[in-house]
């Protein structure tokens, strides 16, 4: 096994030990899937990640820990350890901040447990659009528990359909997928005002877009 990133010493007592408790929990969570050295390989890279562009570092173990928690399901799926043969949709866009997280947000309240669903930036910001918050809020939907991240080659090879809103020749291309580009303004400095229009548009997309994949719609 590799060392353990929860002994680096050039982090805090807090950082490692956080890091080493995240390792213990994602081992137990894919027990019979993959090896510790796995898992603590994609819960270091993950935190490696966001360290670039942290402005809370107490968080970054957390981040990581969800990151690699995501990116190892979608290892899994890839790789036919595991499959709960329910679609899996990929939303895209520049900073993961905004569009992406709005689509996800609606996406998730209306399918429920019926998908899996997840979204990523080539260029992720450091925080979710406050807008964005403030105008799924309107609609009964919290994002603010979420955060930018990248996609990685196995969560993009997991998804079964891909939308990207944006992010243009740096989005990702895998052969035998199904790619949708969705043509919406950037709500990036953008008041609740502006923002709400956006929001109703992407409504209505994830909304028809549930409907081709035959997934009732809460």
């Amino acid at each position: 096994m590799t060392e353990s990133r929860s002994g680096d010493p050039s982090l805090g007592i807090e950082q490692n030990h956080a890091l080493s408790v995240a390792a213990a929990r994602l081992g137990e969570e894919f027990t019979g899937l993959f090896g510790q050295e796995t898992i603590e390989r994609f819960l270091h890279t993950s935190y490696d990640q966001f360290a670039l562009n942290a402005t809370i570092p107490n968080y970054l173990p957390l981040l990581a820990e969800r990151f690699a928690r995501q990116r190892l399901h979608a290892l899994a799926q890839v790789e036919g350890r595991h499959d709960g043969g329910l679609p899996t949709v990929l939303f895209l866009c520049t900073h993961n901040a905004g569009r992406s997280q709005m689509a996800l947000g609606f996406f998730q309240h209306f399918a429920g447990g019926n998908v899996v669903a997840w979204s990523g930036g080539s260029e992720p910001g450091t925080e979710v659009n406050p807008a964005a918050i403030a105008a799924m809020n309107e609609r009964g939907i919290d994002i603010s528990g979420e955060f930018p991240k990248p996609w990685t080659d196995e969560i993009v090879r997991a998804a079964d359909v891909v939308i990207t809103m944006g992010c243009g020749d740096t989005c990702p291309i895998f052969p035998g997928k199904r790619y949708e580009d969705w043509t919406l303004d950037d709500p990036a400095g953008q008041g609740v005002d502006a923002v709400r229009p956006i929001r109703d548009e992407i409504e209505r997309r994830v909304r028809h877009l549930l409907n081709e994949l035959n997934v009732p719609a809460a």
